[in-house]
């Protein structure tokens, strides 16, 4: 495979230090600039903070490069031309040369194959509201690829009890960090149960130990609660969800667009407080991840 390493997680891997993988679909096409490009920077000083080192993943001419330099974030964060690659595109990127950001599946897919333990993200893709067939393709790499991803349970935008139903059946393991329900991404409680509640980076890790031993080969989800002080309450997210579902339709917005459409929609109709929750649970959950990365390669 392609690699291009930058130096510090060159030499991060080389001498066996803790690494947490970052995507960069949400500096693309998951945040407004100029938001997109500050988050994606503090993302990486957050876990240099909390002791490993940061590896944003994207794909430019055809090259996966883990680990990315301010010129290429900037470039993720300012050009409209970027594409959002699925693990299906990336023959596609490689053999044409593209630049690319890299979706929740993909990052997985190029972290593992790099030697990565742990990856932050915010919410993961799921089933789609409506049309049981329409399965993110994050899902069934979480079936087959044994890495650990934090977050905050799936967008909200999606079917929640299909996805969590899907995880089960797969046989991904789900742990809450500190809660007994699967965080719904913007709140803290879905009245979905968790696999295990989980209190301490050294529990995971511990358990990443046991899956590892056992070789079983799909993901360990861990999710983690937004911060209290930015939840949104459920009855406002549904109202706004709604309303934005049906602009959706009435554009014919689908597939891969949809999420994203929804997702500005839902900033704009709550006055900015779903894309300062997203900051905050994107943040939150990367301080999570450098813990748990540290936990894994003591």
């Amino acid at each position: 495979m392609n690699f291009k390493f930058n130096a510090e997680v060159a030499d991060a891997i080389k001498t066996k230090k803790p690494i947490v993988a970052l995507e960069s679909t949400v500096i693309a096409h998951g945040l407004p600039y100029p938001f997109n490009l500050k988050t994606a920077k503090n993302l990486e000083k957050i876990v240099r903070e909390n002791g490993a080192i940061p590896a944003t993943i994207a794909v430019f001419d055809g090259e996966f490069c883990v680990g990315l330099n301010d010129e290429q974030i900037e470039q993720l964060a300012t050009d409209k031309t970027i594409r959002k690659i699925s693990r299906r595109d990336l023959p596609i990127a490689v053999a044409k040369r593209l630049n690319c950001a890299t979706t929740v599946s993909t990052t997985a897919f190029i972290a593992h194959r790099a030697g990565i333990k742990v990856f932050a993200t915010g919410g993961i893709g799921g089933v789609h509201r409506g049309f049981a067939a329409d399965v993110s393709a994050d899902l069934p790499e979480l079936a087959q690829t044994p890495i650990v991803i934090v977050c905050s349970g799936a967008k909200i935008v999606l079917d929640l009890p299909a996805t969590r139903e899907w995880l089960e059946t797969n046989g991904v393991c789900v742990l809450g960090f500190g809660c007994d329900e699967l965080p719904a991404f913007y709140s803290r409680t879905s009245s979905l149960t968790v696999d295990e509640r989980i209190e301490t980076a050294g529990e995971v890790a511990g358990i990443v130990q046991a899956r590892d031993e056992l070789n079983l080969q799909s993901a360990i989800l861990l999710t983690v609660p937004v911060p209290e002080t930015f939840e949104i309450e459920a009855e406002e997210l549904e109202k706004i969800l709604c309303e934005s579902l049906k602009l959706a339709e009435q554009k014919k917005i689908n597939g891969k667009e949809i999420t994203p459409f929804l997702l500005v929609q839902m900033s704009e109709r709550s006055s900015g407080k779903t894309l300062a929750a997203n900051i905050a649970l994107l943040e939150n959950n990367a301080q999570v991840a450098a813990q748990v990365a540290l936990e894994i390669y003591k």
